[in-house]
Parts: C-alpha cells; sequence; structure tokens
C-alpha cells in the first residue's frame, strides 16, 4: 500500500471515543493525512428496519442522524488541530461493519481506526461479530484499538510471512505500513518471522534473504530487530509476543491457506485471544471487499441532508489529549 493519506475514526458515542480520537488525530498529524469522524448507529438502525409500522422511518433516521452529527461536530471542535484537517459524516445503517465498509470506499479511506473488544461473562477481552466480520471485509488497514494509550515510545511487532506460500506481497505492505508509523512516532519494531522446524537450510537460507531485502530494501526501517522463531506461527508467535509490552501488532488480516482465503486467518484469533495490546491488520494490494456497496438504505447518511438545518453540538466535558498523555488502563 501507499502512503497514508485519508484516516477514518469509527466512533461509538461511548467514552472509548476519546481515546479513538486521539489517536487518530496522532496519526493524522505523524503521516500528514486528513481526519474525517464517522459514526453509524446501527442498533437504531436495526430497530427501524423491523419496525412494524414504517410510516415515520424516514424521519426517525433523518433524526438519528442529524444527533450524530452533532455529536460528531462537538468531538471535532475539541480535537481541532490546525495542521489536520477534520470532517465528519454519520449514517443509520445496519449492519454495522458493511455501513463501515461503504463508507471507508466511498471516503477512499486508506487508514481506519475503531475500538475494539469488550468484556465478555468471563471478563476477558473479546472481539465482537461486527469486529471480526470487519476485519474480513474492510478494504483498508485497520486499526482495532483495545482500549490503551501507547507509551510514549510506542513499541510494534510486525509479524511477516515469508514463507512459498504467501504470494501476495502482503509481507511488504505489513513492513511499508510498519516504517511510516514507525517515522511517524519514533516508535520501536521488532520483526518476527515464524518457520516450521522440518524445512531444509537451503530453503531456509532462501527465506531469511528474502526478509532480509523486503527489511533493508524495500522499506529500509532503521533500527528493527528481526526475530526468527522456530515452530508453526499459531504456537511460536503469540508466546514470544506474550509480556513484551507491545503497543500495537501489525499483520496480515487474512490466511493464506487454499479455500480460506476471505476468512480471518487462526494466527490472527490466537494473538487476539494472547494479547490486549492494539492490532493493526493489513490487506493485500489486490484484496477487493466482498460487502455489497449498493445496499444502504436511502436517507441513511448525513450527505444525504444537506441543506437541512442541524442542532448545535451539545456542550459536553470530553477533554481531548494525546494518547501517551491518557491513564493506562
Amino acid at each position: 500500500m501507499s502512503k497514508v493519506t485519508r484516516i477514518l475514526a469509527v466512533l461509538d458515542g461511548t467514552a472509548e471515543d476519546a481515546l479513538i480520537v486521539s489517536k487518530a488525530v496522532a496519526l493524522a498529524h505523524q503521516q500528514g493525512a486528513s481526519l474525517e469522524l464517522f459514526l453509524c448507529d446501527a442498533q437504531r438502525a436495526y430497530s427501524l428496519q423491523h419496525a412494524y409500522d414504517q410510516t415515520h422511518v424516514a424521519g426517525y433516521r433523518h433524526r438519528c442522524i442529524r444527533e450524530s452529527r452533532s455529536y460528531l461536530e462537538s468531538l471535532r471542535d475539541i480535537a481541532a488541530a490546525a495542521d489536520v484537517p477534520i470532517t465528519v459524516d454519520a449514517a443509520c445503517e445496519s449492519p454495522l461493519y458493511e455501513a463501515i465498509v461503504r463508507k471507508v470506499v466511498r471516503s477512499r479511506a486508506d487508514f481506519v481506526i475503531k475500538s475494539a473488544g469488550r468484556s465478555d461473562a468471563l471478563r476477558r477481552f473479546a472481539l465482537d461479530a461486527n469486529d471480526w466480520q470487519l476485519m474480513r471485509a474492510c478494504p483498508a488497514t485497520l486499526l482495532l484499538s483495545r482500549g490503551k494509550s501507547w507509551q510514549p515510545i510506542p513499541r510494534f511487532a510486525a509479524a511477516v510471512d515469508v514463507s512459498g506460500e504467501e504470494r501476495s506481497g502482503l509481507p511488504s505492505s505489513i513492513l511499508r505500513i510498519s516504517a511510516d508509523i514507525l517515522r511517524g512516532c519514533h516508535g520501536r519494531l521488532d520483526i518476527v518471522y515464524s518457520e516450521a522446524q522440518a524445512i531444509d537450510r537451503v530453503e531456509h537460507e532462501k527465506r531469511l534473504e528474502t526478509l532480509r531485502q523486503s527489511v533493508t530494501d524495500a522499506v529500509a526501517i532503521g533500527g528493527a530487530e528481526v526475530h526468527v522463531l522456530s515452530g508453526e506461527a499459531e504456537e511460536a508467535l503469540p508466546r514470544f509476543t506474550a509480556g513484551r509490552g507491545y503497543d500495537a501488532v501489525i499483520m496480515g488480516a487474512l490466511t493464506h491457506r487454499k479455500g480460506l482465503s476471505a476468512l480471518v486467518g487462526t494466527l490472527t484469533s490466537k494473538l487476539v485471544d494472547t494479547l490486549d495490546c492494539d492490532f493493526i491488520l493489513v490487506k493485500p494490494d489486490t484484496y477487493h471487499t466482498s460487502v455489497e456497496l449498493t445496499q444502504a438504505p436511502v436517507g441513511s447518511s448525513v450527505d444525504e441532508l444537506e441543506g437541512e438545518p442541524l442542532a448545535q453540538p451539545p456542550s459536553g466535558s470530553l477533554e481531548f489529549v494525546a494518547p501517551w498523555q491518557l491513564p493506562a488502563r
């Protein structure tokens, strides 16, 4: 993928929005990118879709969008930064992940940041169904924020696969986005690759040379440490990354295994279960989303409400701070 130019921050009207906006503004500033704040009220959209009496549904949907737009305007005013252009948009569509994908395509966003994960019945931090679907279907690089601020000098792990099975160019894409983020925030990066133990020496050296070439020639990441692990990635990477204090793991979103090309891989699932850091999920440059892009209901986006008066932003107590200034959770 090319340099990040358009960031889409997906908000949900909860306390997590402060962290999402602060991370998004910081990343936009570091990358010299524009930022758009987006909120989709999928729960209300679902209720409207299944309402017995559809007489006033369009009016309710418009009011929902106006309320969401007003909230986003207030966040934009709080987070206003002279060198980061910020726009807002709201929608009332269901399911949520499809609405986000359509918004990504409309906005031509190349980087999406969204809050993810809620505590389940066993008090574990678990992703919900929309997050898993978005990991699969989002055509842009996706940062799923797990509710923690980053350290003053952030630590990242980039998990790559340079085996013969990976032919999509994904390792280079992962390392390019890693290099962009690293240069922007002056963080630290570990590049991690794991291979099965039963591999001959010639193939082993070939893969290491591919990895070295990707690091030095394609992205020239200064100061990155390369770690080559032994064993299947699904087992070796969770053990390696646990307890290392990473702020984010950067990796491919999809498996390359035959017959599962549209599914989130086993490795991603295991790392999400093992770590509570952020995840930055990268797609191959050739990826095309399977979401139908023309199925949004009429009047579901604020773009269709231009000319209608919007309520004034409410006076909120939300205070904008940089992500490293927020308390750890």
